[in-house]
């Protein structure tokens, strides 16, 4: 199986399921230059955001770690600790503030 995020209007493979730990995050380049964040929870679900954190500029949020408030996934930045929801990029700690989501799939590898 491998992990597919919806880039520009067509999938793009960033990796394979298998290449993932369930609640630790991976950076993956994407063709603009761009990265996302990509995660796995506990139960096997995919998520994908933005690796910026907006609050820095750094490029950290894959190494956040992942948890559940109101019953909503999150990654918390490693630096500020700000909590950003991973179905809605929304920062949980600043309304105001929000990352890219990306649409994210499992398919079989060719």
């Amino acid at each position: 199986m491998t992990v597919e995020l919806r880039v520009a209007e067509s999938w793009l493979t960033v990796c394979e399921l298998s290449s993932l730990t369930p609640g630790r995050g991976v950076a993956a380049l994407l063709p603009d230059g761009s990265q996302a964040a990509v995660f796995l929870d506990r139960a096997g679900r995919p998520y994908a955001i933005g690796n910026q954190d907006p609050f820095t500029g750094a490029h950290v949020l894959s190494r956040g770690l992942l948890g559940w408030a109101a019953g909503r996934p999150f990654v918390a930045s490693p630096l500020l600790k700000q909590r950003f929801d991973l179905e809605s990029g929304r920062c949980l700690d600043d309304e105001g503030v929000a990352v890219r989501t990306y649409r994210v799939r499992t398919a079989a590898a060719p």
